[in-house]
């Protein structure tokens, strides 16, 4: 059935055009009025459509396990216009001693030296993007990874361990330790260390907990019993509330120094979108990137006495 508001518009419309061969001053504001009230029903004629149900996607699954995504293995990252900053070859140990202490946030070193690390993946969009970056600058950097995100993308944590990075246990769920039994913690580690173990036949040197909650008695308990140092951080950027490349650039800037541990994650597009200019940004400052084992290899106790010049004897 033809809406009549709708019949009404075309025929004032018409009447308007109609008039344009008597009266063409009348015509041209008629036809504007014509056109106005012809736009006028027909949106609202396109407004007052019936809407139709959509279909029901049935119940909602609380329970249902995570939908595997192959990687993008067609992703290149995109060249680089102009020479990239480099960061130098440097043959670091990174058997760190065991005695060396329980938990760092940053390590006291002679140097200038950091360490970048990166949370929650491995991630098979943004950790390969990562990847490229970092390999670019030659920086080997440290993955504290999920056990379930491991054995969902296997392949990128193998690429990862094969371009010399260090991966970390960051727990199999990415619960808050904390509020934990010791058993569920134990658990919970084990989880993670043996998917890291399946995925790339390595055993992480030390952990993360997620949100950084751990108690000092379970910090002890851990690493009495899985050898693994408690890693924090002296730098949070506060990426995963999602502020801007910039801002995540701006922050870790502006928190670094020698010997900090910079906090990110590598599950969000901002912070890798981030890197390009913080890395580079960084090493013209001066600054070398090591992994965690490393940095805490060269750890010292004491930051070192400023040489002294003699002063020249009176004559």
């Amino acid at each position: 059935m033809e809406n009549p508001l709708q019949s009404l518009g075309y025929k004032l419309l018409t009447s308007s055009l109609e008039a344009g061969s008597a009266d063409q001053d009348n015509a041209t504001k008629l036809s504007r009025r014509g056109f106005l009230l012809l736009a006028a029903t027909l949106s609202s004629c396109a407004a007052a459509n019936p809407l139709r149900p959509q279909a029901s996607l049935g119940p909602v699954q609380p329970n249902a396990a995570p939908v595997k995504t192959p990687s993008n293995t067609a992703y290149r990252t995109p060249q680089i216009q102009g020479p990239v900053p480099r960061n130098p070859d440097m043959a670091l140990r990174s058997d760190f001693s065991k005695s060396s202490g329980i938990s760092f946030s940053r390590v006291m070193v002679s140097g200038n030296y950091i360490a970048m690390t990166f949370d929650d993946g491995p991630q098979p969009q943004n950790t390969p993007r990562l990847l490229d970056m970092l390999r670019a600058r030659n920086i080997k950097a440290t993955f504290y990874v999920i056990g379930k995100s491991v054995d969902l993308y296997p392949q990128v944590l193998r690429r990862t361990v094969a371009e010399g990075h260090e991966i970390g246990n960051h727990s199999n769920t990415h619960r808050l330790l904390s509020k934990l039994s010791d058993d569920e913690i134990r658990a919970d580690l084990r989880l993670c260390e043996s998917a890291i173990e399946r995925a790339a036949g390595i055993k992480p040197p030390t952990m993360r907990p997620p949100y950084g909650g751990l108690l000092q008695r379970q910090r002890e308990m851990v690493h009495a019993e899985f050898g693994y140092p408690i890693i924090l951080w002296s730098v949070d950027p506060l990426d995963w509330k999602r502020p801007g490349a910039s801002v995540v650039s701006s922050r870790i800037l502006a928190g670094a120094s020698a010997g900090g541990i910079v906090l990110s994650h590598d599950l969000h597009s901002q912070t890798v979108d981030a890197m390009p200019a913080t890395l580079d940004t960084l090493l013209s400052r001066g600054y070398k990137f090591v992994t965690v084992s490393q940095l805490l290899a060269m750890k010292i106790d004491a930051p070192a006495a400023p040489a002294t010049v003699p002063l020249p004897a009176n004559s």
